[in-house]
């Protein structure tokens, strides 16, 4: 088992990562709730393993519930056979401590030998087609989706997402920023669907989809119920209120 602590807010602990040189992919919520959605269903198809959490003692206090047992709102898994490490999170990260998370994640991520990450979020778009926009770290990442996505001319990425970004920017590390067009705040499966297949043309990956278009209603209702109970556990008069949940 392993522990990274940043400034003691954000704790990163997992076991032994097995996977040489993997490749990192984080979905935390946004809008339209596409990097959550889009991780959940990574996951679930390519049967991958918990090997950890990130803890800050800023996260809203709950306990995420799965048939019956207990998890961590902010979790690692690895799947070493594809070199394949997944961070999803059931709450979104407040602005106040992106800065703190996304250190501490880059750190772990180096740590880890981490090759390269892929960044996955929405945003808002007034588009109905399913388009995925892109964006790079490296003039080498940028030439590897420019046939596969809209390059992201002009703009910014927000929250969590863009603040990954900005560290391995900085660090010097290989991303990608994958964002899935969404017209709407609530839970999107169809955008998150349309970020996986260019996930699966891009690493070579065969994750099903047509589950997530299928279950889009069932996604979108699970997905809002939870955002509704994280809300709940928000002080009233914590400064994190002036902040929307979730885009």
């Amino acid at each position: 088992m392993s522990e990274t602590d940043y400034k003691s807010d954000v704790h990163i602990i997992t076991e032994k990562v097995k996977s040489e040189e993997p490749i990192l992919i984080e979905g935390f919520p946004g809008i339209g709730l596409v990097g959550n959605i889009a991780s959940q269903q990574i996951i679930e198809e390519l049967g991958m393993e918990y090997i950890g959490s990130i803890e800050s003692r800023y996260f809203p206090p709950i306990a995420v519930l799965y048939e019956g047992v207990i998890n961590m709102p902010v979790r690692i898994y690895e799947n070493p056979a594809l070199k394949l490490i997944m961070v999803v999170s059931d709450i979104p990260i407040n602005p106040s401590i992106s800065y703190d998370v996304s250190k501490a994640l880059v750190d772990w991520a180096q740590s880890v030998n981490v090759k390269e990450i892929i960044s996955i979020a929405g945003i808002a778009t007034a588009s109905e087609e399913p388009i995925v926009f892109g964006a790079a770290t490296t003039e080498e990442m940028l030439e590897r989706i420019k046939e596969k996505v809209q390059i992201f001319q002009m703009g910014t990425i927000s929250g969590i997402s863009g603040s990954i970004m900005a560290e391995c920017f900085m660090r010097k590390l290989p991303a990608i920023s994958l964002l899935g067009a969404t017209q709407t705040q609530n839970p999107d499966p169809r955008a998150a669907a349309a970020v996986i297949k260019i996930l699966n043309d891009l690493c070579d990956y065969s994750i099903d989809t047509e589950s997530l278009i299928e279950q889009a209603e069932k996604i979108e209702v699970e997905m809002q119920k939870l955002a509704e109970d994280v809300r709940s556990t928000e002080q009233p008069s914590s400064a994190r209120k002036e902040f929307p949940m979730y885009g």
